[in-house]
C-alpha cells in the first residue's frame, strides 16, 4: 500500500514537472524570438500558464543584455556597449513589449475618454505621433541608463531590471480581468493569476534582488509595486481590464524605472 501511494506521488510530481516545463516552453515561445524546435504541439492550459514563467524569461534577457554590457564595455565606450546591450534585448523578445508600449502610447494618447476607440486604436497596426515619440523617449532612457551602468552591476542590475518589471506587468493579472472579448494575439496567455501561479512569478521576480545591495533592492521593489499600482488603477479606470499591449507597457514603464533607480542607488 505505501509503495503504491509513493508511486502515485511520484507519477503525479512527475506530471507537474512536466506540465511546468511544458509553460516553461510556452513562455519562451511567446515572449522571446528564440526558435526552439517543439516537437509536441502546446496546449491551451500550456499557454495559459506560461505567464507565470514571465519573469524568468526575464532572468534570461537581462543575463544576456548585461554580458553584452560587460564584453563591449570591455574594448568600447560604454554608451556604445550600451547601445549593443539594448540591440540585443529587442532582437531577443522580438521589441514585442515596446510594441504594447507604443500602442499604448498611441491608444490612450489618441482615444480619449472613449474606451472602445481606445481599444481600436492599439488595434491597429499604423504607428502615430504619440507612439513614435514614446519609444524616443523610452529606448532613449534604457540607453543612457544601461551606458551609465558601472561594475560590479552591470550583469545584476540589467537581470533585476528585466525580471522585477515583468513580475509587475503579469500582477495585473491578479486584479484585473481581460479587457477585450473579440480573439486577439495575447488571448492564449490571459488568465486571472491565483495562489502558486500568483507567487511564480513574484518570487522569480524578486529572486534577483538577492543580489544587489539592501538599500537598492528595498528601492526597486517599492518602484515596481508603485508602477503596477498606478497601472492597475489607470487601467481599471480607463478600460475596465487589461490588454496584452498594457502589460507590455506595464512591463517596459517598469523596466525604465528601475534602470533609472539603480542607476541613482548603485
Amino acid at each position: 500500500m505505501a509503495d503504491g501511494r509513493r508511486s502515485a506521488a511520484t507519477a503525479e510530481m512527475s506530471t507537474a514537472a512536466m506540465r511546468e516545463w511544458r509553460a516553461l516552453l510556452a513562455a519562451l515561445l511567446y515572449f522571446t524570438r528564440l526558435p526552439l524546435p517543439i516537437r509536441t504541439p502546446l496546449e491551451a492550459d500550456d499557454w495559459r500558464r506560461a505567464t507565470s514563467w514571465w519573469p524568468l524569461v526575464g532572468i534570461g534577457v537581462g543575463a544576456a543584455t548585461g554580458g553584452v554590457l560587460i564584453l563591449a564595455g570591455a574594448a568600447l565606450p560604454p554608451t556604445i556597449a550600451a547601445g549593443l546591450s539594448l540591440g540585443l534585448g529587442l532582437l531577443l523578445t522580438g521589441a514585442q513589449h515596446e510594441d504594447g508600449f507604443a500602442d499604448s502610447c498611441d491608444g490612450f494618447g489618441g482615444g480619449g475618454p472613449d474606451r472602445a476607440r481606445v481599444l481600436e486604436i492599439m488595434r491597429d497596426s499604423r504607428v502615430g505621433a504619440f507612439a513614435v515619440v514614446g519609444l524616443i523617449v523610452l529606448l532613449g532612457l534604457k540607453w543612457l541608463a544601461l551606458g551609465e551602468m558601472h561594475a560590479p552591476w552591470l550583469l545584476a542590475a540589467p537581470i533585476a531590471a528585466a525580471a522585477l518589471s515583468r513580475a509587475a506587468a503579469a500582477a495585473l493579472m491578479a486584479v484585473l480581468s481581460y479587457a477585450r472579448t473579440e480573439p486577439s494575439r495575447a488571448a492564449p496567455v490571459t488568465s486571472r493569476l491565483r495562489g502558486g501561479r500568483l507567487a511564480l512569478p513574484l518570487l522569480l521576480g524578486l529572486l534577483p534582488l538577492l543580489a544587489l545591495p539592501a538599500g537598492p533592492a528595498f528601492a526597486c521593489a517599492g518602484v515596481a509595486i508603485t508602477v503596477w499600482a498606478v497601472a492597475a488603477a489607470w487601467l481599471s479606470r480607463r478600460l475596465g481590464g487589461y490588454t496584452g499591449d498594457c502589460l507590455g507597457a506595464t512591463q517596459q514603464i517598469a523596466e525604465v524605472a528601475l534602470l533609472l533607480t539603480l542607476v541613482a542607488s548603485l
